[in-house]
């Protein structure tokens, strides 16, 4: 195991190079050869990172601004650190974030398993018609539809703004504390968990009825598991592998979704910075704000390679990928055995 994950953090650090690399060419190099690197506001942006020189010693000084000081420049349009308008920003995005994927997945994982146990039965189909709809609407659309239903006509909770968590008497906001906060961020979740729940749903009920198809769960039925021991130990953790597979590809472009959450809710959160920033011509909280979701994504997928392991052991011990294994049930225990584990724990 412990070489698994250790082959898994030196491809992240490569890949963080990667992307350091490629940043680099994008905000340095193509600027210089394009257009002049001092925007409107006469700000040059290799001069915020002792980027002169040879480009391999401009990419050295500005891997080692970024990696060991933590350095991101100097936002032109607010005139402070950029590492002080994503930390402004981000408490936003990660509440969104966050609080969004623990909705969807409470939404996806009820109506995938019991679709996937009572396959083309009435509470099926009706399940199906939310994943249908669901999947075929926008964020956006959702997003004003709640607002609409909860904020305009019901009156039962606020359509725009953001509070803190904690509340400062000077905070820009002006509100504060976890009930007012809360609030502010119900129907931001609700409007990101639809269409992703129902995205999940269907991927939840597409592999648990593929699991209850194998060998090994007819096995631990006919030696009186119940059902819901069977779906509990066997399938659902077998059943797991795709769903976390699809949550670590999808962080990425979960975070470019908040954008739209965020526009329509008006949360002051990293999507709409972005958006201010490219207007406003501000390069180096553009460039800060793309390092940091590139990163985040490196991150979040080097969690799912551990998950892996703690789902399905055999992952640790090959120092494979999932692909490479042949199909089976999670093998559980410290000493790998011919028969499925479902044999044995059924009896």
């Amino acid at each position: 195991m412990l070489v698994y994950v250790g082959r898994r953090l030196v491809w992240a650090v490569l890949l963080a190079f990667v992307v350091m690399l490629i940043t680099f060419v994008v905000f340095f190099v193509m600027p210089t050869r394009l257009y002049s690197p001092i925007n409107e506001r006469g700000f040059d942006v290799h001069a915020q990172f002792d980027a002169k020189g040879a480009l391999p010693v401009q990419f050295l000084h500005f891997v080692r601004h970024v990696v060991f000081h933590g350095d991101l420049g100097q936002s032109t349009a607010a005139g402070v650190p950029v590492t002080d308008v994503i930390r402004a920003r981000l408490p936003v995005t990660a509440s969104l974030l966050v609080g969004g994927v623990v909705l969807w997945l409470l939404i996806a994982f009820p109506i995938g398993i019991l679709s996937a146990l009572y396959p083309r039965t009435l509470l099926d189909k009706g399940l199906m018609v939310f994943v249908v709809a669901g999947a075929s609407a926008h964020s956006v659309w959702v997003s004003l539809l709640l607002s609409y239903v909860f904020g305009v006509k019901l009156h039962v909770l606020p359509i725009a703004g953001y509070c803190d968590f904690h509340y400062h008497p000077n905070s820009e906001q002006g509100c504060g504390g976890a009930r007012v906060w809360a609030s502010h961020m119900i129907l931001p979740w609700l409007a990101f968990a639809v269409v992703f729940a129902a995205l999940y749903a269907r991927m939840i009920r597409a592999s648990l009825l593929e699991v209850l198809e194998e060998d090994y769960i007819r096995t631990a039925r006919a030696k009186g598991a119940s059902n819901a021991r069977v779906v509990r130990s066997h399938a659902l953790r077998n059943a797991m592998l795709p769903v976390v597979t699809m949550l670590g590809m999808d962080i990425g472009f979960v975070l470019g979704g908040t954008l739209f959450i965020e526009s329509v809710f008006t949360l002051p959160g990293m999507g709409r910075q972005f958006v201010s920033s490219i207007g406003s011509g501000d390069v180096a909280v553009i460039m800060g704000i793309e390092l940091l979701i590139s990163f985040v994504v490196i991150i979040t997928n080097v969690l799912v390679d551990v998950l892996y392991v703690v789902i399905d052991p055999r992952m640790g011990s090959s120092g494979e990928g999932s692909a490479s294994l042949a199909p089976g049930p999670v093998l559980v225990g410290r000493r790998r055995r011919a028969q499925a584990p479902a044999t044995e724990s059924a009896s």
